[in-house]
């Protein structure tokens, strides 16, 4: 039995195109990552228009300056901003690294023990007021750190384009298409954003 099959089964019967992509890649595997949120923000702000490596290369120098972990809020606080911008980031990321810190203080971010008892929307209008935090960066972690099931992030690449490929469209859907469509999948919309992750990476692999 594997955290999300209820979702499996009724995306299949909801939605039979979807039943032979289920089949063809497997159990979903999205798990809670249980990180703090605070922490979530930092890393999602230093990958952010960053290849993998590159990204990892600048977080783990950021994190040289508190031997080797993730700072606190407080320590980050108190960080100069030459300091952030010589391990490679932009002042624009800076800044937003330093305004999370800010506003995890403040108590607009919450901790991921309260977050677990907020609402999608309370979440995201709440973290999107931090410098650098969109939408879609808090869909990500509604989805991958909360595991929250019912979640389409109708901007994300990977989900449009992996949905042009799977329904055989010849452009991505626009979002407000996107969204249309994915009420059939509701309440596990997560789940089928996923799978739309993994028929992109099928199609990759052809």
């Amino acid at each position: 039995m594997t955290l999300w099959m209820d979702a499996e089964k009724a995306l299949a019967k909801a939605d039979p195109q979807l039943k032979g992509l289920i089949k063809a890649v497997g159990p979903c595997t999205i798990k809670p990552e249980k990180v703090e949120i605070y922490a979530s923000l930092l890393s999602s702000i230093a990958h952010q228009q960053l290849h993998g490596k590159a990204a990892q290369t600048i977080f783990g120098r950021f994190k040289d300056l508190y031997d080797g972990a993730v700072p606190s809020p407080e320590q980050l606080i108190k960080t100069k901003l030459p300091k952030l911008r010589a391990c490679g980031f932009s002042e624009s990321k800076s800044l937003a690294l330093l305004d999370v810190a800010a506003k995890t203080l403040e108590g607009i971010v919450p901790t991921r023990k309260a977050a677990l008892k907020l609402e999608n929307d309370e979440l995201i209008k709440r973290m999107t007021q931090v410098r650098g935090v969109g939408r879609w960066t808090v869909e990500m972690l509604l989805m991958l750190n909360l595991a929250r099931p019912d979640v389409l992030p109708v901007d994300d690449f990977g989900v449009r384009e992996g949905f042009k490929v799977h329904y055989g469209h010849i452009t991505q859907p626009k979002p407000k298409e996107l969204a249309a469509y994915g009420e059939r999948w509701a309440p596990w919309r997560t789940v089928a954003s996923w799978y739309m992750w993994r028929a992109l990476d099928l199609s990759r692999v052809k």
